[in-house]
């Protein structure tokens, strides 16, 4: 079995925080692939299901942030699982928005949720993480992750939440690359093939005294250079107009 960890703060006033996109990664996940309901176990709320070839538990830790690790370190102890069977999901300020990379192992930076599981458990466990973007100065962080996603950011947020739920099943099989790709098929749809069709061609009307018409011997002498205008007809790309002044065509 496997161990989703989702961090996050609990409760409505933190939900659409930057801080609990991963929350909202194993809300997406759960949805996707029909899990059952949540209940409360472990200090935090569970969720259970099947992905890939196996069953796969999802764990929104209900300790507030700083103390992720205490409902991770229970569940892992109950189900008997190594830190093998563990992927955390955060929000990463390192990643610009939209961004998101599959680790193994490695430091917190800083993270509290992150910080609090390397106590409990170690840090051998894998992470997906996802990218928010930075405020741009330090003091300016704790307000900024502990804020609603604007407005603005609800396409890309949306197009990687549902990219993580995509390629879950593989995150579960220990396949990276292919949850990747999952991902950027949400994120960075490839452009279509397709090319537009030229329009169809109209038949060139041939240009001459018959089929512009031919002189009127009653006409003034001064009328013979006059001939009837035609509509314009294409060649090549262009378009061939006759002058009905001139009876030529315009030149440039």
């Amino acid at each position: 079995m496997k161990l989703f960890i989702g961090l996050g703060n609990p409760g409505g006033k933190y939900a659409r925080h930057r801080h609990n996109i991963g929350f909202m990664a194993l809300d997406h996940i759960a949805n996707a692939h029909t899990f059952g309901p949540w209940k409360s176990r472990y200090h935090g709320l569970i969720s259970e299901g099947r992905l890939g070839s196996g069953k796969v538990m999802l764990l929104k830790p209900e300790t507030f942030m700083n103390c992720s690790g205490q409902a991770a370190d229970e569940a892992m102890r109950f189900y008997k699982l190594s830190v093998d069977d563990v992927i955390v999901l955060h929000d990463e300020l390192d990643l610009a928005p939209g961004k998101v990379r599959v680790k193994h192992g490695g430091g917190h930076a800083g993270h509290n949720g992150l910080r609090s599981i390397h106590s409990h458990i170690g840090e051998g466990y894998g992470r997906v993480r996802l990218g928010i973007g930075h405020p741009g100065r330090k003091e300016l962080v704790s307000g900024y992750v502990l804020h609603d996603f604007f407005k603005s950011e609800q396409d890309w947020l949306n197009n990687v939440l549902c990219g993580v739920a995509d390629g879950a099943p593989h995150l579960a099989d220990g396949d990276g690359d292919k949850f990747m790709n999952a991902v950027a098929l949400r994120t960075s749809p490839p452009r279509s093939s397709k090319t537009r069709k030229a329009p169809a061609k109209r038949p060139v009307v041939p240009i001459g005294p018959t089929e512009l018409g031919a002189r009127n011997p009653l006409r003034k002498p001064t009328d013979k250079f006059r001939w009837e205008c035609l509509p314009p007809c294409e060649v090549g790309l262009g378009l061939l107009r006759i002058d009905c002044q001139a009876g030529l065509p315009p030149v440039g």
